[in-house]
């Protein structure tokens, strides 16, 4: 990982156009390509970013006063980063991470999910849990009833985080031409609305599990219905 402090400014260029007029803010350059642009007041998200796979080019502008980064993904858009003051750059070799560690409700979902796999839908089945890839593994990879590989990231409570997840997880395997195309599923007990409409936006299907008919057992939960 490198990590670059400095005073900055960033447009980006694609579908939309933003600007970032000059400040001082924190550059992330991650070992998977990944490009993010970081405020002191915003906890862990970035001000902008580009995700992989995309490709930085380091360069200078035309007056050749400042360094400019441009950080281009495969669909053409850009990250143009003027950098009008650095005050820190160095890099940091992190290692394989060990992947977060799930707590026992999404362990166990995960584990009666595979058990249960056509809940997922008639005529799915499963291929592996715990699918490694580059970047951690995969909770389930599945195949539908027309053989078409799923990916399926299980999660307690179903927030954007989790699709952001999903969605890298789906990058990475869509490039193997042996598992490709892969499409993907959000699984959660309780998924809320702004993670739904950035799955369905990604094309991810969403998935509300009931804990406790996977389990085979009756909620004690009044119902209307």
């Amino acid at each position: 990982m490198r990590l670059v402090i400095a005073r900055c400014q960033v447009d980006y260029v694609g579908r939309l156009t933003a600007h970032l007029p000059a400040a001082r803010r924190l550059l992330l350059i991650k070992a998977d390509g990944s490009v993010s642009i970081h405020a002191d007041d915003r906890a862990y998200k970035p001000l902008n970013w580009m995700s992989p796979p995309c490709w930085l080019v380091e360069g200078t502008t035309d007056d050749g006063e400042h360094a400019l980064w441009t950080v281009t993904n495969k669909a053409g858009e850009e990250l143009r980063i003027r950098l009008l003051e650095i005050e820190h750059d160095s890099s940091h070799e992190l290692g394989i991470d060990p992947g977060l560690q799930k707590d026992g409700v999404e362990a166990h979902l995960q584990e009666l999910l595979a058990e249960h796999v056509e809940t997922l839908g008639d005529g799915y089945t499963l291929v592996r849990r715990e699918f490694p890839t580059a970047i951690g593994p995969v909770d389930l990879l599945c195949r539908d009833a027309t053989g078409i590989s799923v990916a399926v990231e299980i999660k307690r409570r179903g927030e954007i985080d989790g699709v952001e997840q999903l969605t890298r997880y789906l990058e990475l395997l869509n490039r193997d031409p042996l598992l490709a195309p892969v499409t993907g599923v959000f699984a959660a007990q309780q998924i809320k609305p702004q993670a739904r409409t950035l799955a369905t936006d990604r094309g991810i299907r969403c998935l509300t599990l009931d804990y406790d008919v996977l389990r085979g057992t009756e909620s004690t939960e009044f119902k209307l219905f």
